[in-house]
């Protein structure tokens, strides 16, 4: 299928559109705006679908939109932020996708943002801080994504943290110490990362720590005794790392994989 026909602004009760797998669909007629029942569009594997008509602020009632493998999306339209009652954003392969809109903001009910092997994103919006309701961060496999905002710090309510394969990132970012609810941190083949920022020490709701194949990282900050709910420390492949802080033996509940 190459195109929906522009008569599906009649459907003005449908709730769910599964357009995944359409591997010619290459847009979205303007005409979608009418669907304003619609609480869920799925569009993945859609390779070569390069964009979405800034006529999707219209679905105010869309709770999950899902982009999966969108191979030729390169941006997402500014008009997202009036999408306000979207909580589910995924995002993951598309590996065009250079950046998110700083509108995104707006999206303030958004609880997931899945975003793993999106390879050219570079960066994420300062903006991003003002999702106070997030959940669950997946960048693993953002190749060029160098650093995160300060703001992160903001998300409060975030508990998992994925990394993983973020082959570019060098340090975090000292505000990391306000993810108090944080229970999962991946930070897993960040190939250039050399030490953890001290204030990691307080989250102290962090069960899952996942360093491994890190082969930069030099040490432990000695005051990962504060991390008392820690139950995993993955360390595999860290092959600069050359002793652990004595401290490390006070987590008397601690899995320790080298």
């Amino acid at each position: 299928m190459k195109e929906l026909p522009a008569s599906i602004d009649k459907l003005t009760g449908l709730k769910n559109l599964y357009l995944s797998w359409c591997s010619q669909l290459k847009t979205l007629p303007t005409s979608i705006n009418k669907l304003t029942a619609l609480q869920t569009l799925f569009l993945l594997q859609c390779p070569e679908l390069k964009e979405l008509p800034t006529s999707i602020d219209k679905l105010t009632r869309l709770d999950g939109l899902y982009l999966s493998e969108c191979s030729q999306l390169k941006e997402l339209p500014t008009s997202i932020d009036k999408l306000i009652g979207l909580q589910h954003l995924y995002l993951l392969a598309c590996s065009q996708l250079k950046e998110l809109p700083t509108s995104i903001d707006k999206l303030t009910t958004l609880q997931n943002l899945y975003l793993s092997g999106c390879s050219q994103l570079k960066e994420l919006p300062t903006s991003i801080g003002k999702l106070t309701r997030l959940k669950n961060l997946e960048l693993s496999g953002c190749s060029q994504l160098k650093e995160l905002p300060t703001s992160i710090g903001k998300l409060t309510r975030l508990k998992n943290l994925e990394l993983s394969g973020c082959s570019q990132l060098k340090e975090l970012p000292t505000s990391i110490d306000k993810l108090t609810g944080l229970q999962d941190l991946n930070l897993s083949r960040c190939l250039q990362l050399k030490e953890l920022p001290t204030s990691i020490d307080k989250l102290t709701g962090l069960q899952s720590l996942n360093l491994s194949e890190c082969s930069q990282l030099k040490d432990l900050p000695t005051s990962i005794d504060k991390l008392t709910a820690l139950q995993y420390l993955h360390l595999s492949g860290c092959s600069e790392l050359k002793r652990l802080p004595r401290s490390i033996t006070k987590l008397t509940g601690l899995l320790l994989k080298l």
